[in-house]
């Protein structure tokens, strides 16, 4: 770090998995204090802080807000607080990062870009499939015109028949195939083809008696320059978990999972040249510090991923209209 230059201060709200992902990605990147911490009680902060080495532990988020010494603020809270937290962090003067989904709803997610361009901050979604770095060197070969996407085959599968988080504990709220995993696939493709989507369509199986949501979903997409995408979704899986992309191109077919990358054939090409780490979580928080310090828009800005949250809604329309 530049010996004129003062460290980044940045709060940390949400104490789950996602926060502790954040927590160990922000301690990597050079000239960034994690501040503060705040989860879903006193108690639960104070453990957090403790085992994180982070130095305050805030009851609440207005707590963090009030605070002169914090630049900024990335919110790894639930689903249904992301938006209202949005919009607190950009009125209250904090560059903010928010994991995805930015809303559950258009309305909302417009909202957040509305206050975005009012305030003039730095506000980036957390859509880490254009961070990892096997997504990454896709994109790059589709820039340099060395492949052209004519199909992404996408599967989103986990097993979640009960309220359960990623650590398998319970849950205050429920999560959502469309407007959280589903949002992951539909902006990937949009940015991977460089283009458009233009035609969406979906389908969903039963809804849960008891969580209220379907479990199962599929999804058709194509996007302006022909390409097309189907996404299939599921909670009810009992099997292998997490996403799976088959790009299929002109010059190549490649299989994603997260951060590794391998050939149609299963060999395994090398992306670790791609970025300064292979953990997407890092990269994209590398990319939220380095947009604050150079005053710029960052990849994934909330202006960049609300066409996402336009399809997401159409889709949500056919699915209950």
């Amino acid at each position: 770090m530049n010996e004129q230059q003062q460290p980044l201060r940045i709060a940390l709200a949400g104490g789950g998995a996602f926060g502790a992902k954040h927590a160990a990605a922000l301690r990597r990147i050079e000239g960034v204090e994690v501040a503060a911490v705040v989860s879903s009680g006193s108690e639960s902060a104070r453990r957090f802080a403790a085992e994180h080495g982070i130095g305050r532990a805030a009851a609440g988020l207005d707590e963090v807000l009030a605070m002169d010494d914090v630049d900024a603020v990335v919110l790894a809270t639930p689903t249904p607080l992301h938006a209202a937290q949005t919009l607190a962090c950009l009125e209250a003067g904090k560059h903010v990062q928010v994991e995805i989904p930015v809303a559950a709803s258009l309305a909302d997610a417009e909202a957040c870009v509305a206050a975005q361009e009012r305030t003039g901050l730095v506000a980036m979604a957390g859509h880490t499939r254009r961070f990892n770095p096997s997504h990454q060197w896709i994109h790059r070969r589709v820039a340099a015109e060395e492949f052209s996407l004519q199909q992404l085959d996408v599967q989103t599968y986990f097993f979640r028949r009960s309220n359960l988080n990623a650590l398998g504990q319970a849950r205050s709220w429920t999560d959502h195939l469309l407007w959280h995993h589903a949002a992951h696939t539909v902006d990937l493709f949009a940015y991977q083809t460089g283009s458009p989507i233009v035609r969406a369509n979906a389908l969903q199986g039963p809804v849960h008696p008891e969580l209220g949501i379907a479990m199962d979903m599929s999804i058709q997409l194509q996007a302006a320059s022909g390409a097309i995408c189907t996404l299939s979704l599921s909670f009810n899986n009992d099997g292998p978990l997490g996403t799976s992309f088959r790009y299929i191109g002109d010059t190549g077919t490649y299989l994603a999972r997260y951060d590794d990358l391998l050939t149609g054939h299963e060999e395994v090409v090398d992306v670790s040249g791609v970025d300064v780490s292979l953990d997407g979580i890092e990269l994209q928080d590398r990319e939220f510090v380095a947009a604050i310090r150079e005053g710029r828009e960052p990849n994934a800005s909330l202006a960049q991923v609300l066409p996402c949250y336009r399809t997401l809604a159409e889709l949500e329309r056919q699915l209950t209209g």
